[in-house]
């Protein structure tokens, strides 16, 4: 490619970032990194919701666990999105583009209990892991080893997040 060229398709696609991962493997992984954060915004709201409207015997209990969980969801927010963006991929730019990407289902309920707070957010972090095993099967067949670890550490913060809310909803 000529420097004019290549100059002309910087001017055109400034946000493209150069990958050695070939080009569509680059928009699956991205495609898919950007539900992934939109559910990960998701999830994080939800946790904070409940968070904040935790009632009960257990109030102190379950409002530090959480907010606990609530960091560590938002702390993946920003990995995911630079990632996307040195792989070479645009991310999310707005609520509506996460609404439109999310699967993590809002609860706007008025009231919740404290057990089906919990139950619920187990099911969606049961979830949240599905979909995170997908993305690190897409990385795999593309040699994106680099994405796949960030995947494998915040697998395994899900799961232990999982744990701790199914061990808090047992009789």
């Amino acid at each position: 490619m000529s420097k004019k060229s290549d100059l002309v398709d910087r001017q055109i696609s400034p946000l493209k970032t150069p990958s050695d991962i070939d080009h569509e493997s680059v928009k699956q992984i991205t495609g898919a990194l950007n539900a992934l954060l939109a559910d990960t915004f998701s999830l994080y709201l939800k946790t904070k919701n409940f968070h904040w409207h935790m009632s009960g015997p257990h109030f102190r209990d379950y409002h530090l666990l959480l907010d606990d969980h609530g960091d560590q969801i938002f702390a993946m927010t920003d990995d995911v999105a630079e990632r996307v963006r040195k792989l070479g991929g645009t991310t999310i730019r707005s609520i509506g583009h996460i609404a439109r990407l999310a699967r993590i289902p809002d609860n706007d309920a008025d009231f919740v209990t404290p057990k089906d707070m919990l139950s619920e957010l187990h099911e969606d972090e049961k979830a949240f892991t599905l979909s995170m095993r997908a993305v690190h099967a897409l990385c795999d067949d593309a040699g994106d080893v680099a994405t796949a670890s960030l995947l494998e550490n915040w697998i395994d913060q899900s799961q232990r997040r999982s744990w701790f809310l199914f061990e808090a909803t047992r009789d």
